[in-house]
């Protein structure tokens, strides 16, 4: 009886509920079961944000930053990015566990190079000593950038947030690098192979292989857009410092949810100020998580990290377009040699007909010789007049065919 009341109770909750891996600054993890409505609570995220993670919905590839967490929809990349954790859908996916695993390895090495920090106790000391050392609270996120977006100094690495959004983003990177390599590696040998040989076969396996560049072509393309509108926008990226923002509220005295709740309206009213003042200065507006007192990340370092995988992106989407040009290229080469085969052909068909008809007429000759009737040729024939008149008129077939065959070539109707 008791059993059964459990299982009413828990089956509401199973039904919205998965399994998600909790990654932590410290690279530690553990697999939960979350439901759909605690992880609104948990992560600030609405029921429409959730969906862009649903693996059995097409969404396009997106990085969505909200004022908790960062939404993270890259190919098979999906995860919830916080200021203290990182989740992740599906671990048991044999296509996520490569990215938990990874997510765990460079955590885990980045805050063992780090300062070591001091026990968790909310969501907003987490954010400020979840092994990143933040910048105070008015110098922003400040870094000279030397290290690729990797390093702020001596002292300082990324935030947490942006060192798990950078492996997030190798993580896509390099799997559709990948792919590319081994659709390189299939189809250059394949389309040599067509160059050599039309068959049925061949033209099979360079078809499947046009398909697969126009697909993986399109997803990272979608890759490439979503990274170039995040460093077209300021203020998304701006959105995406969700340590500095907890740190900015830890240090003005604010609590982190009554701050969340009105953002919106703030946030709202820069925007306004920036439409209104055409030559004033837009700094105001950089993030969802700046209040009045005028606190504005500053957005170089997480500007250089997309710039950087941007590059990469950029050079694999330059590979498939030279992939793409050399199977437009081979498809060039296959039809000249089959419009070069079939002129050929057409010239056969032309030579064979103009045999034809002057056999038809020489058979015509012989027809009329051959009738029964009585002509003076046959009275004075002798053994000789056959052959010569066989081979006059044999000799006048040769002829007339040739003389075709030469007017043919001077009007170019032959090669």
């Amino acid at each position: 009886m008791a059993s059964s009341r459990s299982r009413r109770h828990a089956a509401p909750g199973a039904a919205g509920a998965g399994e998600w891996a909790a990654v932590s600054g410290a690279g530690a993890w553990r697999v939960e079961e979350v439901g759909k409505h605690q992880l609104m609570r948990r992560t600030g995220l609405t029921a429409r944000d959730l969906r862009a993670l649903d693996p059995a919905l097409s969404y396009p590839s997106s990085v969505m930053a909200r004022d908790r967490a960062v939404v993270v929809n890259l190919e098979r990349v999906r995860a919830v990015v916080t200021a203290a954790e990182v989740l992740v859908p599906g671990p048991s996916d044999p296509a996520v566990a490569p990215l938990v695993r990874e997510l765990c390895a460079r955590l885990t090495a980045s805050a063992t190079a780090a300062s070591p920090a001091p026990p968790h106790v909310s969501d907003g000391e987490a954010a400020e000593n979840g092994g990143a050392l933040l910048p105070s609270p008015g110098g922003g996120g400040g870094g000279d950038g030397k290290d690729g977006g990797r390093a702020l100094g001596r002292d300082k690495v990324l935030p947490f947030e942006f060192r798990a959004l950078e492996v997030c983003l190798e993580f896509a990177c390099k799997s559709l690098e990948q792919e590319t390599c081994t659709l390189e590696k299939a189809a250059y040998p394949a389309l040599d192979e067509l160059s050599s040989k039309v068959s049925t076969l061949n033209l099979e396996r360079v078809r499947q292989i046009k398909s697969r560049l126009v697909a993986i072509s399109g997803r990272v393309q979608k890759v490439r857009d979503e990274l170039e509108h995040l460093l077209d926008d300021d203020m998304d990226m701006a959105a995406m410092h969700l340590s500095e923002k907890l740190a900015y509220q830890a240090v003005e005295g604010h609590s982190s949810r009554l701050d969340v709740d009105n953002e919106p309206s703030e946030f709202d009213e820069e925007r306004d100020g920036e439409v209104e003042e055409e030559g004033g200065s837009s700094e105001g507006g950089y993030g969802n998580g700046t209040s009045a007192g005028g606190f504005t990340p500053k957005i170089d370092e997480l500007e250089i990290l997309l710039e950087a995988y941007f590059v990469q992106i950029d050079g694999t989407l330059n590979k498939l377009s030279t992939l793409r040009e050399y199977v437009d290229d081979t498809e060039d080469y296959i039809n000249i040699m089959l419009d070069d085969k079939q002129n050929q052909l057409l010239q056969m068909g032309i030579m064979l007909s103009t045999g034809t008809l002057v056999v038809s007429c020489a058979i015509a000759v012989t027809g009329v010789f051959g009738m029964n009737i009585t002509i003076p040729l046959y009275e004075g024939a002798t053994d000789g007049v056959f052959w010569q008149v066989t081979g006059g008129i044999a000799g006048a077939t040769a002829a007339i065919y040739l003389v075709a065959l030469f007017c043919y070539r001077r009007s170019g109707i032959l090669q």
